[in-house]
């Protein structure tokens, strides 16, 4: 009696299978189409990126070893647009860094304030830093302060790499004893980095041994004799008692 009972529901599962694959068998036919469609979609799309980040980084490489800064910045310049989007700061920064090295140090300097007013992170750091040092021995202390403002934080892991061009800033304007101060504070510092203290250090001892003081000029070269002028005969030294 249970093998009855037991082929009856069998066949009314089978009934009700036939019948949901009448009903619904093309839609659960394209659902999987759909799934593997979107499944190799995906993968050719990592595809294509990982072959774009290849051949961003190889014209990057070829920038970078441009034969001078004028090539390597138009190099720089010519990749940013077609760069992707894990280049286009760093090819703007190089770009920068390769004008400030063929002298337009105007062009260089707009470009990292630029970088910098849109990146948060460590590449608009990177450009705040090269900007501020760019125009260290021209920019009043205001300037830099309003340029460094965001690093000089106590919280900022940058603030003592901008403190030491503000340092460096008053010791350019002749606050000499407030630059030792500043730089004697940066050496002291054991969370600063140990470049920087060393920097700072032999700075601030720079500064207390004198060497920011004006002790004359070093006198200029005697001109060469004309010529046909015979050579300057030097006095006789005289002998004075008990020399040999």
């Amino acid at each position: 009696m249970s093998d009855i009972f037991r082929e009856v529901e069998e066949d009314v599962r089978r009934d009700k299978l036939e019948k949901f694959w009448k009903q619904y068998g093309g839609l659960v036919i394209g659902l999987v189409v759909l799934v593997l469609l979107a499944v190799a979609g995906y993968q050719g799309w990592q595809r294509y990126q990982a072959s774009q980040r290849a051949k961003d980084a190889a014209q990057f490489m070829a920038a970078e070893k441009a034969r001078s800064p004028q090539e390597a910045a138009k190099d720089f310049a010519d990749l940013t647009p077609k760069a992707g989007a894990g280049y286009v700061l760093l090819s703007r920064l190089e770009q920068a860094n390769a004008l400030l090295a063929a002298g337009q140090k105007k062009d260089a300097i707009a470009l990292y304030t630029d970088i910098a007013g849109q990146d948060q992170g460590s590449i608009g750091a990177v450009a705040r830093i090269r900007a501020g040092w760019a125009e260290a021995d021209t920019a009043s202390r205001a300037d830099l302060e309003n340029l460094l403002r965001p690093l000089n934080d106590n919280a900022n892991a940058w603030r003592f790499l901008a403190r030491e061009i503000l340092a460096y800033s008053d010791w350019r304007a002749g606050k000499v004893l407030a630059a030792s101060g500043e730089f004697n504070q940066l050496a002291a510092d054991n969370n600063a980095p140990d470049s920087l203290r060393n920097r700072t250090r032999a700075f601030a001892q720079f500064l207390a041994g004198g060497g920011a003081t004006k002790v004359g000029d070093v006198p200029p070269l005697a001109p060469p004799p004309a010529p046909g002028t015979p050579p300057t005969q030097e006095a006789p030294i005289q002998k004075t008692s008990g020399q040999p």
